[in-house]
C-alpha cells in the first residue's frame, strides 16, 4: 500500500520533517501554495549563547501579495556568506563541527547563484536527506494536476500517485477533510512528534523544534538514532 505525505518546502527543516520523509513511498513538495511570510518556508532556527537565533533568507515580498512559494525569489546572494558565517560562530564547538562543516559550506555554495526560494530548499532537503541516508522519492506538485480546495488537491495528488495512505503532521487538523479522503479509499494517518530523545546540545536548555543541522553538527552521522522513525 503506497504512502505519501504532502507538505511545504521548508528552510533547513527540523527533524519532524525529515522524519515524515523517511515514513513514506513518496513525498511530495507543495510549493503551488501561497508564500507566507514570517514562516519555515524561509528560515529556521538554531541555538546560540544567548538563545535561539533565526537563520533566514531574504526575499522579495514587495507588492507579491499572491506569489507561491516556487514563485518567491531571493532578494540578495550574500546570504549564504551570512548563514555559514552565523553557524561557525554558534557551533564551533560542537562535537562534530569539522566533520559537517565542509559538507554543510558546499551546500551553501550550490545555493549561491539560486534565484528560487524553492529550488534551495530542495536542494538542502535533498542532500540532508540523502546523508541521513533516507531513501524516499522526492518529487513536486508541479508533476500533479492540481484543482478545487486544499482538501481536494490533496486528494487529487493522492490519487494521481497510486497512494492508498495519506500521512500528514497534526496542524493538518486545523484544515484537513480526512473524511473527504477516507470516503474515496484514502486512508489519513496522523504524525506523532512527541518522544524524540534529546542528544548532546550546546548551551542548555535543550529545544527540540530547531533545524536539524542542530542534530546534525552535534551528533553526524549518528544523527538517524535520534529520528523515530529509523527506531
Amino acid at each position: 500500500m503506497k504512502r505519501i505525505a504532502i507538505l511545504q518546502s521548508n528552510y533547513i527543516p527540523w527533524k519532524g520533517y525529515f522524519d515524515i520523509i523517511n515514513s513514506v513511498d513518496e513525498f511530495v513538495i507543495y510549493d503551488d501554495a501561497q508564500y507566507t511570510k514570517r514562516d519555515w518556508r524561509n528560515r529556521n532556527l538554531i541555538k546560540t549563547k544567548v538563545g535561539l537565533k533565526w537563520l533566514t533568507i531574504p526575499v522579495i515580498v514587495k507588492n507579491k501579495y499572491k506569489q507561491t512559494i516556487k514563485e518567491t525569489m531571493v532578494a540578495e546572494r550574500l546570504w549564504t556568506n551570512k548563514h555559514l558565517k552565523a553557524i561557525k560562530t554558534n557551533y564551533s564547538k560542537a562535537k562534530l563541527f569539522s566533520e559537517i562543516n565542509d559538507w554543510l559550506s558546499e551546500i551553501y555554495y550550490e545555493c549561491e547563484n539560486e534565484k528560487f526560494l524553492s529550488d534551495i530548499n530542495l536542494i538542502f532537503i535533498s542532500e540532508i536527506a540523502s546523508y541521513l541516508g533516507i531513501k524516499t522519492k522526492i518529487t513536486s506538485s508541479n508533476n500533479y494536476l492540481l484543482e478545487g480546495n486544499r482538501s481536494e488537491k490533496i486528494l487529487k495528488v493522492c490519487k494521481q500517485a497510486g497512494a492508498k495512505e495519506y500521512l500528514t503532521g497534526p496542524s493538518a487538523k486545523g484544515y484537513l477533510d480526512s473524511d473527504l479522503l477516507e470516503g474515496n479509499g484514502i486512508k489519513v494517518t496522523w504524525m506523532d512528534y512527541t518522544g524524540y530523545r534529546e542528544y548532546d546540545q550546546l548551551f542548555p536548555p535543550f529545544f527540540h523544534n530547531v533545524s536539524i543541522i542542530d542534530l546534525l553538527l552535534n551528533k553526524g552521522s549518528d544523527a538517524p538514532r535520534y529520528l523515530k522513525s529509523f527506531n
